[in-house]
């Protein structure tokens, strides 16, 4: 992860990098650290953190006056950083991670904000979208059923064991876009390494899990009536890929991936080699955002602030109403907004 020393002025809304908390779950490999550089002496590497105030894995500011702090720290001391979207307040909303996915994930669910609200202590919701970033020739995402289920079908086959012959497979490819809408039962397929937006929160109801067992030997928890609470057991239709077009501006192109309540997310391409006026970047008022990079390298140059150098795997916070700042080097980012 880079570092820099000065990244953050008094006063001065510049950008600053954040480092991520690391999740060493069973079913992850050694992606992350190989082609991202996530720094980890455990292994294996299942989940990288890279912007997130959640009590269970909160990024850690790099560099500058709170080099070393929670990034919750800065935004208690700074809220108004977040932007005035209503979803905002003072707290961070969303929670943006790597995932490398060695084997399949648990097929799973996760409740929308009112369940979770009266059933998780006034948690969040969990609606979330993947980003492809690398899939095997034959990754698969589970996603919704196949047919019409009820409570008792679908009961049965968790017990039983046949539950997946009921779940939508979809081949997984790189640059594809998944949105799970909170109560969509689904899993991420081995071999597939994936971004992922989400809302801020940790709540997942794990319904089959392949008879895996944990480190222990024990096996790992189902949250099965749950997750009858909250599946969504009407047959799904395939997920289709979103219509989208290249805006290009000198030294740069965006294209807008998907835009929903809880995040707006775009694909940003740089590629300032051969350019004399650099491509630029600002959040305005409503609200911050994060750029995640996932391939290539370059630097940051604010206004009024150092350079920051940046590589794959390095996420970088936008304060609202940030100074404009050049972005130069040949590189690929998620950029993240409320």
């Amino acid at each position: 992860m880079t570092n820099t020393n000065s990244i953050w002025n008094s006063g001065e809304r510049i950008p600053f990098l954040l480092k991520p908390s690391v999740k060493h779950y069973i079913w992850g490999g050694n992606r992350l650290i190989d082609d991202f550089a996530i720094q980890s002496d455990t292994l294996p590497v299942a989940e990288a953190w890279e912007c997130s105030t959640h009590e269970d894995g909160e990024s850690i500011v790099c560099g500058g006056a709170y080099d070393g702090k929670p990034l919750s720290y800065v935004l208690d001391a700074h809220p108004e950083i977040l932007g005035s979207h209503p979803r905002s307040g003072t707290k961070l909303p969303i929670l943006i991670k790597l995932i490398d996915a060695k084997e399949d994930l648990s097929l799973q669910v996760h409740p929308d904000d009112a369940y979770a609200k009266e059933h998780e202590n006034g948690s969040l919701g969990k609606t979330e979208l993947w980003y492809v970033l690398d899939a095997g020739s034959e990754s698969v995402i589970s996603y919704g059923f196949r047919h019409e289920m009820d409570k008792d079908k679908l009961r049965e086959s968790l017990h039983d064991g046949t539950v997946m012959k009921h779940v939508q497979q979809v081949p997984a490819h790189v640059d594809d876009v998944f949105y799970v809408e909170a109560g969509t039962v689904h899993a991420i397929g081995a071999g597939t390494l994936i971004a992922e937006i989400q809302e801020a929160s940790n709540i997942t109801y794990r319904m089959y899990d392949y008879g895996r067992v944990d480190s222990c030997g024990n096996p790992r928890e189902l949250h099965i009536e749950k997750a009858l609470d909250v599946a969504d057991l009407v047959g799904a239709k395939e997920p289709r890929q979103p219509m989208r077009v290249l805006k290009y501006t000198p030294g740069c192109a965006r294209e807008l991936l998907y835009r929903c309540q809880y995040f707006e997310v775009e694909r940003m391409l740089i590629n300032t080699e051969r350019c004399r006026n650099l491509a630029s970047y600002r959040a305005d008022s409503t609200s911050f955002r994060v750029l995640l990079c996932t391939s290539g390298c370059g630097n940051v140059m604010p206004e009024n602030g150092e350079t920051i150098p940046f590589f794959k795997g390095d996420c970088i916070f936008v304060p609202a109403d940030s100074q404009t700042m050049r972005l130069h080097g040949k590189a690929q980012f998620l950029s993240v907004k409320c």
